[in-house]
């Protein structure tokens, strides 16, 4: 499964991407906000996108509506 990382913590995305490759998934791109989530699910069209609800700009569920129009 093709995944998407969303959070504005490095270490955060460092160790969760790990986790995930360790379980077999792909983990195809991450982005530090939610604008340029937005710019990565075009470009990587990810299956499954892990994303941080609490960040600066564009929060995450103004993120998800952005995604999903």
């Amino acid at each position: 499964m093709k995944v998407l990382l969303v959070d504005d913590h490095p270490m955060f995305r460092a160790g969760l991407s790990s986790l995930l490759k360790a379980w077999s998934f792909l983990v195809i791109g991450e982005a530090s906000s939610g604008e340029e989530a937005i710019v990565k699910v075009r470009e990587l069209l990810p299956e499954l996108i892990f994303m941080d609800i609490k960040m600066a700009g564009l929060n995450g569920i103004e993120t998800t509506r952005a995604v999903k129009s």
